[in-house]
């Protein structure tokens, strides 16, 4: 099978950690609000404990990683978070529901940060176009939020007397997991070549992180921003009263923006050894997180879904390829899993921030407008990222 088929069967991995398990809660976040009588803050808490899952597997993947294969990793961790979105249906609390958020960033985390690793050995091949293979990669993110886009609104929308007096939310979730289960079955029987490739990936070696300082902290800066959009933009583009058919357009507009993301940026992360494309990307995403507070017009949304969906997920590429390009392979594992720390760190703070902020006066705009701001300053820091002596 060739790299790039090998990387569209990886893709899944991304497609189930956040496509499903993390960025269709934006599309989940309305109903199960009115159904629970959520604030913004506590809505925002749940993706907060999400990230805070996700951190915590992020810390333990050298150690994971140590002991098990990459593959066997990415895999397991598709299985769990399959098994606990649709536990998420069934939770009859908010501390269960939280607890499930939490459990959940932690598979994903697994998920995410073995499939990267995979990728970036793929890509490493002498025939696999690296910029490319990663960018499929990570571009999978895509295929899971075009497949929420498509599956919760029309399962959310029916009345409870369709589906058995049962909330429509409870069943979406429960979708999700089957879709998360197919998907895991695929990605298992078309990654079998890989198996053998990491058990002969050799020692590793200890991630120094200070050379790699502006990056980390503009990738903090990422994940603070990014999350806050991808959390409440949804509840925002309901709130200016856009039709529910354009908003499942927007969020398919935005899954196929990451999807394409995969050719867009192949060519800058291929040439590029420091920090411009962390730079770039992040600037973009401010100026897309701040166009719907601009403007409630339906083609300056649609602008900003397209704008952010072909941005997000190569910025995430970007940090892969930073390492991919100024480490040695034996370090690579200790480097994703730095980025990934920091990423999660933000997380953690970005959707409790946007929520607190938006349950106070100038609502939701108001948060959006403090994730653009984190984002542009995690473009200015990324400015100051220099490429590693070779």
């Amino acid at each position: 099978m060739s790299p790039l088929w090998t990387a569209a069967a990886l893709a899944l991995g991304a497609a189930v950690s956040l496509g499903l398990a993390r960025f269709s809660y934006a599309l989940l976040l309305p109903p199960m609000r009115a159904d629970l009588g959520w604030s913004y803050l506590t809505a925002g808490a749940m993706n907060t404990v999400n990230a805070a899952g996700y951190l915590v597997g992020a810390l333990l993947a050298p150690r994971w990683l140590a002991r098990h294969d990459a593959r066997a990793l990415m895999l397991a961790g598709m299985v769990v978070a399959a098994l606990l979105l649709a536990a998420h249906g069934l939770a009859t609390s908010d501390a269960a529901l939280a607890a499930l958020r939490g459990l959940t960033g932690v598979a994903s985390a697994a998920t995410f940060i073995g499939g990267g690793l995979l990728a970036a050995r793929l890509g490493s091949a002498p025939s696999a176009p690296a910029g490319l293979v990663l960018g499929l990669y990570y571009g999978g993110t895509g295929v899971g939020i075009v497949v929420s886009a498509l599956l919760v609104p029309p399962l959310t929308d029916l009345p409870a007397a369709a589906l058995r007096g049962v909330a429509g939310w409870r069943w979406a979730w429960a979708a999700l997991a089957m879709v998360a289960l197919l998907a895991t079955g695929v990605a298992a029987h078309f990654t079998r070549s890989l198996a053998a490739t990491v058990a002969s990936a050799g020692a590793r070696t200890e991630f120094d992180w200070r050379p790699f300082g502006f990056a980390l902290a503009a990738y903090l800066m990422f994940g603070l921003g990014y999350i806050g959009y991808m959390t409440f933009v949804i509840t925002l583009l309901r709130e200016q009263q856009l039709p529910a058919v354009q908003i499942v357009a927007f969020y398919v507009l935005l899954g196929a923006g990451v999807i394409a993301s995969s050719w867009l940026w192949a060519g800058l992360l291929q040439r590029q050894r420091g920090g411009l494309p962390l730079a770039l990307l992040n600037g973009l995403l401010a100026l897309a997180t701040l166009l719907p507070v601009l403007s409630p017009q339906p083609t300056v949304v649609f602008a900003s879904g397209a704008l952010f969906g072909s941005v997000f997920l190569s910025l995430v590429a970007s940090t892969t390829a930073l390492v991919r390009h100024n480490l040695p392979a034996s370090a690579w594992p200790g480097g994703i899993a730095a980025f990934t720390i920091v990423f999660a760190a933000g997380q953690i703070v970005g959707p409790s921030l946007v929520g607190w902020i938006a349950d106070g006066p100038g609502g939701l705009s108001r948060g959006f407008v403090v994730s653009a701001m984190a984002l542009a300053l995690g473009a200015l820091l990324a400015t100051q990222q220099r490429p590693l002596q070779p």
